[in-house]
């Protein structure tokens, strides 16, 4: 295990900071803990099973459709991931339960003890290696009451294992921590952490906080990194939101502060200019954003790739966004899907059968949970 230096958050800066936050999603006050008394298992709506076989594409735009939900009254479902045989895992922030869903079935397959949920901050992504078919490893990004970490625990199709720890002391804050994460096609986990309420420590390069990381699976600094250590990428604000498209370029979904809110290829090396630069027109030495968006349109989180596009989830905007991206790798003008119909949106994934997965986030303390709150919406995409 590999392991950066300690950074401590002092309490006076951490009040400053947070009473300046401008963004509608990080600026609110932090939540009470949550209870881990026992909570009902949440139900599940059945859902398609994938395809044999796929007939052509037709031709025209992508438009996406919900079609049905796939689990609902969830906690602040925060992190899914699929298994190779099609389960999902789901990852609740304040519960710091996760769960299964298998079909028409949600059922709990083990809590992470470490976690230590409050505001933003908890039992947040989930990835499964791509060796699980061997190894049977699932990875988790957490908050616990020192640091935020990465841990792996064995899932045998029934139950999490004892969890190990794969990377930690990345700082931590009741807001932005980052946490997502996931695996590349070069068998490499990357790691998206948040400034932690310390701006400065995004430009720190002996800092984890404020980057995407790169590592090995045992949380080794992956060998080509620039400068020899996990950090691939730094000047983040709190990304997200993680993904590949077709051609293995990877983008990431950011939180601005009161300005720009913003979608970043992610290229090794590179600095995104936080908290020096929000949105485009830094120095030079900083990489603009492709996309930004006013901070009530977007406050991003998940982010995937399916359809030759990116869908981003939004908090605060409340909305799917979709951002095509073109044969010579550019970004495409993004749109707006949803707006205001299912409230906040965390989570988007990309299901073995062809669909999204998207989670809501409206009992996260900052929405207006309807009934069946919270819930995985099927999305189903089509052409023409």
């Amino acid at each position: 295990m590999r392991t950066l230096r300690r950074t401590v958050v002092p309490l006076t800066l951490l009040s400053l900071v947070l009473a300046a936050c401008g963004s509608g999603e990080d600026a609110e006050p932090e939540e009470s803990r949550v209870s881990t008394s026992p909570t009902p298992t949440p139900s599940a709506s059945p859902s398609p099973s994938p395809t044999e076989s796929e007939a052509p594409a037709p031709s025209g735009p992508v438009r996406p459709e919900v079609t049905g939900v796939i689990a609902r009254d969830l906690e602040a479902p925060w992190g899914l991931a699929f298994l190779p045989d099609g389960t999902a895992l789901v990852t609740e922030r304040d519960s710091a339960r996760v769960l299964a869903v298998e079909g028409k079935q949600v059922r709990e397959v083990g809590t992470i003890d470490a976690a230590a949920p409050r505001s933003e901050a908890g039992l947040l992504g989930v990835a499964v290696s791509p060796d699980y078919e061997q190894d049977q490893w699932v990875y988790f990004y957490l908050t616990t009451d020192v640091d935020n970490r990465v841990v792996r625990a064995k899932y045998d199709g029934r139950r999490l294992g004892r969890t190990r720890t794969v990377y930690d002391r990345i700082p931590l804050a009741p807001i932005h921590d980052g946490g997502r994460i996931r695996f590349g096609a070069d068998g490499m986990l990357y790691v998206a952490t948040g400034d932690a309420a310390q701006p400065e420590l995004a430009q720190d390069p002996g800092s984890p906080a404020g980057k995407v990381l790169r590592m090995t699976p045992e949380g080794e600094p992956a060998p080509d990194n620039p400068g020899g250590t996990v950090v691939w990428t730094l000047g983040h604000r709190n990304i997200q939101g993680l993904a590949f498209d077709a051609d293995d370029v990877l983008w990431a979904s950011e939180f601005g502060q009161d300005t720009a809110d913003e979608l970043n290829r992610i290229e090794p090396g590179n600095n995104y200019g936080w908290p020096e630069a929000e949105g485009p027109g830094g120095p030079a030495r900083f990489t603009d954003p492709v996309h930004q968006w006013a901070t009530d349109e977007a406050s991003p989180s998940g982010l995937a790739f399916a359809e030759g596009s990116l869908w981003m989830a939004a908090l605060r905007g409340q909305r799917l966004w979709q951002i095509p991206i073109r044969a010579d790798g550019s970004a495409g003008k993004p749109r707006a899907h949803f707006v205001g119909d299912y409230g906040r949106l965390r989570t988007v994934e990309a299901a073995p059968d062809g669909s999204l997965w998207v989670t809501t986030s409206n009992r996260d303390g900052r929405g207006d949970p309807a009934a069946a709150d919270d819930r995985i919406l099927r999305v189903e995409l089509t052409r023409g």
